[in-house]
């Protein structure tokens, strides 16, 4: 029958071919058909005969054409043909579909959606043909039947859509669909649901399916719905990702339902999405500029929703092309430092913290991305690489115009700009770890940056270098011709670089042990030639040279002899070996002059040191483990011996010299401005240095002996000589120079030995020898001074002197050391025990608790991951703890407890022995260790529980502690519950205290707080109070924009929104109702004009500025959506109206009144004095001019706030005006020229009968009288 068919169809007779066709039944049409197609020949050919034997213009040809399509469909999905018949096929049917009438385009389209909804389609071959059908049928004007209805063809397309997408799809032809619907002619509604539909199907397919399904989408969303292909996109992933998280901190899940796919397989087809999107966007720009606007967008309402790790690959990926770096970059930037200024708020607020338990840091999040990049997404590498050195570069420390730049490398970092800089560094370290083909790309561009930005500050890039050094050392060979070209330019580089250089590469010595030693030997001789060549620099390099060849030796012991043979021939050339000759040193040959300047050339007492310390390693290390030659042993022992030799006699000479020796003595010239002044400087310098290196030397060789100890004492006596003359000399010049305390060369490890053999040390056979020590309270007093030395150089620098400077771990074990010594001696010795004499300086008690203050405070910055470690070295009765068991929070409670003790005997101490300086610097160290309690623990409230007891208890008078009492007592508040309730009654306190501005009215005494008293309550608590009520209005500020971004909200989980919504309404409205109280004390309080009254008025000008942001929330809130205003908020604007606007009035005549008072009181003394007066006079005018300029800006802040609940109550329908009274009318001033003139009229009516000075008099006394009245209040 087919070839009779195909016959009649070449014969071109249409009667007989139509015969022919309606003779067969629709399964004998159907079974024919596919008998052609499986057999492979023809197939087309009988389909286009059987479609011209079925004309359209027939009713049985539509009937025929429907039943070939109809049997076609599932033929061609089967799988039975080959995908080249299948396509063959389909190409015919899609041709002759546009002939169809509009009910026949219909059926079909209808049999496709249920196809689709059975899930009978495998290959999706025939969608192609759906495609075409539907943009058929969007065509057709024909009216079709819909149900019991009538629709246009376009409106059944939407119907059909419609129905499509609300029904189930089969996973494995979501891919097949997304395809064809990128050929279908689709409104706006339409493809906005295709694109949700699509995204709903990403669940249940297999994760491997998602990056093809992702790549039709993209081209999909060339239509249109960028925004919600993108959003649902990464909103996807980041539940992946949250998921995978999840599950790694819960690794035994029960439910094994919603385990994911291993780590390897997100991470390989996250990437491959990733790229995916970037060569979309290469080809549609608009995706781009999509992708940022609404991850901006996003950002303003959840940023952890808006910058998750993949959304942050992804922007990093698509910054690579250059157009769209500076925006993704500037975007990324404020995100980062908004994150960081977000975290700030909360983690200084419990308040905040209730309201928002999910703390989002978007640090986190980048560095994470770093760690995902690790799974072959190169493509994100270079991104990341740009944005940490963007990073680094946008917030570098600043450096102040003729100053030094902040240092921030060291200790935390409380700015988000240091922050965001330290981030930074954190990616560029973290990529250099993770991706071994860029690590010289970003050393190099490390060391650019060092060499070409010299005039601004480079430690954050040092820092870095110096890490990437210590990660991975060989990486500077990789590099080294880069480092070379680095160290050749030293000399050009400021000395603060070239240090942080040295210090950096000197990890490179270590590697010899585990490398090839040969190519670093060589690589080690490379850059000392280029240090050779150095020393003919200035003394600043000499110097760093010395310091750095203690760590040069210990890491390359093979170099011993040749380094200690240089230092022998170094220092042989100013010491001289007479043993009677004094003094036993060169001084003269260690400056140089140029014309009438004067410069050290050589670091004497660092030579000197570096010849100790080198010594004492040698003879410790290299002796006991020498396995060289007997003539080499020889040779060895020569320099030794010379050195112990020369050592011994320098001592001796030192100790015989008189300062005459060394043409320094009382009478000497210090002064820096001459040239004899700066020598004498530099000797008594380098002198008190070399006394300190042989203090140390003999202390360590003496082996507690009683006579090289009274050598030690020796040695000291000749150096406190020297500090107290340069001490007397500075303090009758001036200098500030002159004030700072020279470096002390005692090494840290040293220091710590000192102070526990002097304080700590109860061995009997010591006792005899550490008597000639004890028995010099300057000597202690110095020992124990050093140490504060030493600390403050870790806490500003990271490091100290002297060997094992730069070895955190060692410099940390010291640092205990001296911890406890001082501890134990603060605790032991009270200070009003100690007695102090009539000697100048501080008392030894308290030199160590400064000590303390300042270690404790360091510990935080400098090792918080070793806080634990630290209380534990403390605590000396539970030393063999496990370091698992440390508990932070006890461990602080009991030193916390030790310095509540000793605050406690100073409130109770007899007023003459109250010390204010003990008192703050124990209030501060308190301060210090609260911060280490768990704000959640009992210790924490225990510990504020005391804090309100002392300031309730105690009237102190003195007003730098009783600042510092109430600044602790704050800043544990905060951290507990909301401060409000606490500044209410701080401020009834002050009322109280103060007395009221009506003063016929007396003001009920209801002290709260006894540190609130005549001597403190104002300026002190004043400022402090409203410092604080400033702190809760920045939070409320910043709460009130949340609300507005959450308003904006529209997603699915706005009703979430809703309910964070209403808490923080309420959290806003409670936080200000008590405010509101608060201000109502201070501004009836009677304030002394000045920082109070000025602060108050700013302050209240910022409450009324909040007070309108939120009316404003309300009015948005009005618009879109029907609700009305809550009860809450209309309360708050009642007591604004009842409490605070009529006082706020009341206050500014008040503090016009004063103004006024002391304005004329000036007049009256320029009428009375002299001309000399008139300064005076000027003085306090434009005093008065400054400390009343707030008042307009608050009755205009006020007026605002009134304006905006008119528009409130009008959008409401509920009046909120009816609270407020109305205001003093401000708004006119009067006219002086305008004034001037009535009154010269005035007084030329009154002149026949008034004596001239009379009629000036009144003039004068008119101005004055209405002076004070220049603003009245409006008549109601």
């Amino acid at each position: 029958m087919a070839q009779r068919i195909l016959a009649l169809a070449a014969e071109e007779s249409p009667e007989r071919l139509r015969e022919a066709l309606q003779s067969l039944g629709e399964s004998e049409l159907g079974d024919m058909v596919t008998r052609q197609a499986l057999k492979g020949r023809e197939t087309a050919a009988l389909l286009r005969g059987i479609f011209k034997g079925s004309p359209c213009s027939q009713q049985s040809g539509v009937l025929r054409r429907l039943q070939v399509y109809k049997h076609c469909i599932p033929l061609v999905e089967s799988g039975d043909l080959h995908l080249g018949k299948a396509s063959e096929i389909i190409g015919l049917l899609m041709l002759e579909a546009r002939q169809l009438p509009g009910h026949a385009l219909a059926e079909l389209a209808t049999l496709f959606v249920d196809v689709i909804k059975g899930g009978s389609l495998s290959n999706g071959k025939s969608l192609e043909l759906f495609a075409t059908v539907l943009t058929a049928l969007a065509s057709s004007k024909e009216s079709l039947v819909y149900g019991k209805g009538e629709l246009n063809g376009e409106e059944f397309k939407k119907q059909l859509i419609n129905t499509l997408c609300c029904s189930k799809w089969d996973p494995r032809s979501v891919i097949h669909l997304a395809n064809m619907f990128r050929d279908i002619p689709l409104s706006g509604e339409e493809l906005q649901f295709v694109v949700e539909k699509v995204l709903r199907m990403f669940t249940k397919l297999d994760l491997q399916e998602i990056p093809p399904l992702v790549y039709q989408l993209l081209l999909l969303s060339a239509k249109g719905s960028k925004k919600t292909v993108l959003e649902g996109i990464i909103s996807f992933f980041n539940q992946l990702d949250k998921r995978q998280k999840e599950e790694q901190r819960v690794p035994q899940s029960v439910d094994l339902e919603v385990a994911t796919v291993p780590l390897d397989q997100l991470r390989h087809v996250e990437g491959t999405v990733i790229l995916h999107i970037v060569s979309v966007i290469n080809l549609d720009q608009d995706l781009s500029e999509e992708l940022i606007r609404h991850l901006k967008t996003e950002q303003q309402k959840d940023p952890a929703r808006a910058l998750c790790p993949f959304s942050v690959a992804l922007l990093l990926s698509v910054a690579v092309k250059h157009r769209l770096q500076e925006q993704i970059f500037d975007f990324l930037k404020t995100s980062i430092t908004r994150s960081c200024k977000d975290l700030q708020f909360l983690q200084a607020s419990k308040f905040l913290q209730d309201l928002f338990p999910q703390q989002y840091d978007v640090t986190t999040v980048i560095l994470e991305v770093v760690k995902n990049s690790a799974f072959g997404w190169d493509h994100v590498t270079q991104g990341l690489v740009d944005l940490g050195f963007s990073l680094m570069e946008s917030y570098e420390p600043r450096k102040p115009f003729g100053g030094k730049a902040a240092d921030t490398t060291y200790g935390l970092s409380k700015m988000p700009a240091q922050q965001a800089c330290r981030l930074g560094a954190s990616i560029l370290l973290e990529t250099f770890k993770v991706h071994e083909p860029i690590r010289s790309d970003i050393l190099e561009q490390v060391l650019n940056r060092v060499l070409t930005k010299a005039a601004s500050p480079v430690s954050h890039f040092i820092d870095l270098l110096s890490n990437i050094v210590v990660s991975a050392p060989l990486v500077l060979q990789n590099s080294s011709s880069k480092v070379t070209e680095t160290f050749d330019n030293l000399s050009f580089l400021p000395i603060d670089t070239v240090q942080g250089l040295l210090r950096a590469v000197q990890v490179q010595a270590d590697v010899h042990a585990c490398y090839n030693s040969a190519a670093n030997e060589a690589f080690c001789l490379e850059i000392l030639g280029s240090l050779r060549r150095c020393l003919s620099q200035q003394a600043d390099v000499r110097l760093m040279l010395y310091e750095g060849f203690y760590d040069v030796l210990r890491r390359n012991s093979q170099l011993a002899s040749s380094i200690m043979e240089t230092l022998l021939s170094q220092i042989k050339q100013y010491y001289l070996p007479q043993p009677d000759l004094l003094p036993p040193l060169k001084l003269e040959g260690c400056i140089m002059a140029q014309g009438d300047q004067i410069f050290l050339q050589e670091p004497l007492a660092h030579l000197l040191c570096c010849i100790q310390h080198c010594l004492a390693w040698y003879k410790s290390t290299v002796r006991l483990c020498q396995g060289a030659e007997d003539d080499e042993e020889e040779e060895d022992v020569g320099f030794e011996q010379s050195f112990e030799e020369m050592l011994e006699s320098v001592t001796r000479r030192m100790i015989k010299s008189e300062l005459e020796d060394f043409e320094l003595d009382k009478s000497a010239d210090f002064s820096l401005s001459s040239g004899v002044g700066v020598k004498n400087n530099i000797y008594a310098i380098q002198v008190m240095g070399i006394c300190e290196v042989l203090i140390e030397y003999n202390f360590n060789i003496g082996n507690f002996s009683k006579n090289k100890f009274e050598d030690v004492l020796g040695l000291f006596t000749c150096y406190n000589k020297l500090s107290e003359i340069l001490k007397e000399k500075a303090g009758k010049n001036k200098s500030t120079l002159g004030n700072k305390t020279a470096r002390s060369f005692l090494s840290m490890g040293f220091v710590s030995t000192l102070l526990t053999a002097l304080f700590r040390d109860n061995a009997q056979s010591h006792e005899e020898s550490l008597a000639v020590l004890r028995s010099s309270t300057e000597f202690l007093r110095y020992a124990v001074s050093v140490a504060l030395q030493k600390v403050q150089q870790l806490e500003e620098t990271g490091q100290t002197g002297g060997p094992d400077g730069q070895n955190p771990e060692k410099m940390f074990q010291n640092l205990c050391k001296i911890t406890r010594v001082l501890l134990w001696r603060y605790t032991s010795i009270p200070t009003v025990v100690e007695e102090s004499g009539k000697k100048k300086g501080k008392s030894i008690s308290l030199l160590c608790l400064e000590g303390l203050l300042r270690i404790f405070n360091m510990v935080q910055q400098l090792y918080t991951a070793r806080i634990p470690q630290f209380l534990q070295a403390l605590d000396i009765t539970d030393g063999d703890a496990e370091e698992t068991d440390i508990n932070v929070t006890e461990k602080a409670a009991f030193q916390i407890r030790q310095f509540q003790r000793s605050l406690v005997n100073q409130f109770s101490s007899a007023e003459d022995d109250f010390n204010s300086k003990e008192t703050q610097s124990l209030i501060i160290v308190l301060s210090t260790l609260s911060k280490l309690l768990d704000p959640a623990s009992q210790q924490f409230l225990q510990f504020l529980t005391w804090t309100v007891k002392i300031c309730k208890e105690n009237a102190l008078e003195d007003i730098a502690c009783c600042k510092g009492l109430l600044s602790l007592l704050f800043s544990l508040h905060v951290l507990y519950k909301s401060p409000v309730s606490l500044l209410r009654e701080l401020a009834q306190d002050i009322h109280a205290c103060l007395g009221d501005i009506d003063q016929d009215i007396e003001v009920e005494s209801r002290s709260h707080f006894a540190i609130v008293n005549a001597k403190t309550a104002a300026p002190t608590v004043c400022l402090l109070v409203l410092g604080q009520a400033d702190k809760v209005l920045e939070e409320v500020d910043w709460l009130i924009k949340k609300l507005t971004s959450l308003g904006s909200d529209t997603s699915e989980d706005s009703s979430q929104a809703s309910n964070q919504t209403q808490a923080l309404e309420k959290g806003v409205i409670l936080q200000l109702g008590t405010l509101l109280t608060v201000y109502h004390e201070l501004v009836q309080t009677a304030l002394p004009a000045g920082s109070c009254v000025d602060t108050l008025l700013r302050s209240l000008s910022k409450t009324y500025a909040i007070l309108t942001s939120l009316v404003k929330h309300y009015i948005q809130a009005c618009r879109s959506t029907s609700n009305t205003i809550p009860a809450r908020l209309e309360k708050l604007v009642k007591l604004s109206g009842s409490h605070l606007t009529p006082q706020c009035y009341s206050f500014i005549t008040y503090v016009q009144n004063i103004h006024s008072e002391s304005l004329s009181f000036a007049e009256e003394k320029k009428k009375k004095k002299k001309e000399d007066e008139a300064a005076a006079v000027s003085t306090v005018m434009a005093k008065v001019l400054r400390e009343t300029k707030p008042i307009p800006n608050l009755i205009f802040a006020i007026e605002q706030y009134e304006k905006f609940l008119i528009h409130l109550s009008k959008k409401s329908k509920v009046n909120l005006m009816q609270y407020m009274k109305l205001s003093t009318s401000r708004d006119f001033r009067i006219n002086a020229s305008m004034l001037d003139s009535a009154l010269q009229e005035h007084n030329t009516e009154d002149a026949e009968n008034e004596p001239d000075n009379d009629q000036s008099s009144t003039a004068d006394q008119t101005d004055e009288n209405q002076e004070p009245r220049k603003k009245r209040r409006r008549k109601k």
